[in-house]
């Protein structure tokens, strides 16, 4: 075969820097965008963010003397997308001075914006401290100080505390706790049931318990003002029938306690009033707080929408450097930095304003779901909200992942408007989360005697005009977690 040299013209399309930065920064969730920019500030020095949540506040320096950090006061860009100044051309940078009715009084502290105009003697104006968190361990070790004197037994039941769950159960047999200690020791099995009685004896109640039953058990035992017949049946059912009470087959347990409806209602009541997870409240769960991107409210013309000016970082680049760069005096590294800053401020309003009018887009097609709440939301797919604002599905996918709504009817991941359909008799279509909506207030509104099956459910739901099966209605109840028929049930 002859080789040849042949010239040709094609267009194929290159992901650069600017726009593979520019799709990270649109996937990413409010706290990575954060975490992300950080560590752009640490390597770009040419990059400034405005929002310092430091400024205005009050440092305490190494030799005792406080120390009050200010902002450049003509450091604000102006608000929402599309109304900022030029990023490219940076603004003087001036010291903060603080003029008549600005910053702190002379005399007094500034403890950030909540602390404004009280005094340092004001209990709000002082940083508060969390309070420690007491564990379980440390609730029943307190406990036991006060009322086990012998070593010995403080030794044991310190013993049982450290095999407690977190929940209080000791789930290790006594057996095993037993055959783990030395045996020059000489301790006898029974010492340790004595020690297992003594810490079933302390607060809270239950903790010590090696099941359920065992749990519930020692819950009524110490419970007061109880009659001692519904007592004695409410111990029966936890100890002895426990299975059936959670299935709620009340059948059986008439027929094999020998009573009637009241009885039984009297000791499931005090069976109710039980807590099958006594160390629970102990556990150090560290709540998770969703920070909205857009805020929706009502207007006199509709619904508006706008976003979130805690959550958009204020940046500019840094006048400094800047002016060297101008004036020839800096290095060929920092023209690359000026320009990757450049970008990233321009890759930061692009993210904001994608979010901005993805928003808008849902918020005009769900203006049913903001009056009258999720019964009437209507289906919506991705590439409705592409066609409409010209973009690609995989962008209104990046923009509605791991992004919040704040609406009148609570807060929601933008993905939430979005669901497939289903079909209705006059030739409609239905949410399926207007479905799921309509499911939990007919589970809410029936008999607790007799509640609704799912097949019940679909047909009401057929009344309606709406076609669904039954295994789809099971479906979408499971994913409400709403419990079936058997264990709605109640006496």
């Amino acid at each position: 075969m002859k080789q040849s040299l042949q010239l040709r013209t094609s267009q194929h399309l290159a992901l650069t820097p600017q726009l593979q930065q520019s799709i990270r920064l649109l996937q990413l969730s409010t706290l990575e965008l954060h975490q992300e920019l950080e560590q752009l500030l640490t390597d770009n020095p040419l990059l400034e963010r405005l929002d310092d949540p430091l400024d205005h506040s009050v440092r305490l320096l190494a030799d005792g003397a406080i120390s009050q950090s200010s902002a450049p006061a003509e450091a604000a860009p102006e608000g929402p997308p599309g109304q900022q100044q030029d990023a490219a051309a940076p603004a003087e940078a001036e010291p903060y001075e603080g003029g008549e009715g600005d910053g702190a009084p002379e005399g007094e502290m500034d403890w950030g914006d909540a602390g404004r105009g009280k005094t340092p003697d004001d209990e709000d104006a002082r940083p508060q401290l969390e309070a420690h968190h007491c564990t379980l361990r440390e609730h029943l070790m307190e406990q036991m100080r006060v009322t086990v004197l012998e070593m010995r037994d403080r030794a044991l039941v310190e013993i049982i505390i450290d095999a407690l769950d977190e929940n209080g159960y000791l789930e290790e047999p006594l057996e095993e706790i037993f055959a783990r200690l030395p045996e020059e020791l000489e301790i006898a099995p029974e010492e340790l049931h004595t020690a297992l009685t003594l810490l079933q004896s302390f607060d809270p109640v239950g903790v010590g318990a090696r099941n359920a039953s065992e749990c519930l058990a020692l819950q009524i035992k110490r419970m007061p003002h109880v009659p001692l017949v519904t007592r004695r049946m409410a111990l029966t059912i936890v100890e002895q029938h426990l299975a059936w009470f959670a299935q709620r087959d009340f059948n059986k347990l008439k027929k094999a306690l020998q009573c009637d409806d009241e009885d039984l209602r009297e000791a499931q009541a005090v069976i109710r009033q039980c807590n099958p997870h006594p160390g629970a409240a102990f556990a150090s769960d560290v709540s998770d707080y969703v920070v909205p991107d857009v805020i929706v409210k009502k207007a006199r013309n509709g619904w508006q929408v706008s976003l979130n000016n805690d959550v958009m970082p204020r940046l500019r680049v840094n006048a400094m450097y800047a002016n060297l760069l101008k004036q020839g005096k800096g290095e060929g590294a920092m023209g690359a930095q000026l320009q990757e800053a450049k970008w990233l401020i321009k890759n930061m309003r692009q993210r904001f304003d994608t979010i901005l009018r993805v928003a808008e887009a849902i918020v005009e097609r769900q203006k049913n779901f903001f009056s009258h709440g999720a019964v009437a939301m209507r289906p919506l797919v991705l590439r409705e909200i592409a066609d409409t604002l010209g973009l690609h599905e995989s962008t209104i996918s990046r923009v509605t992942t791991q992004k919040y709504m704040l609406t009148p009817h609570g807060m929601f991941e933008l993905k939430y408007f979005f669901g497939s359909h289903v079909a209705t008799e006059a030739g409609g279509e239905a949410s399926s989360t207007a479905i799921r909506a309509l499911i939990v207030q007919l589970t809410g509104a029936e008999d607790p005697k007799n509640p609704l099956s799912d097949s019940k459910i679909a047909d009401m739901l057929g009344e309606q005009g709406m076609v669904i099966a039954r295994r789809t209605v099971a479906k979408y109840r499971e994913a409400l977690k709403i419990p079936p028929v058997s264990l709605r049930k109640s006496l």
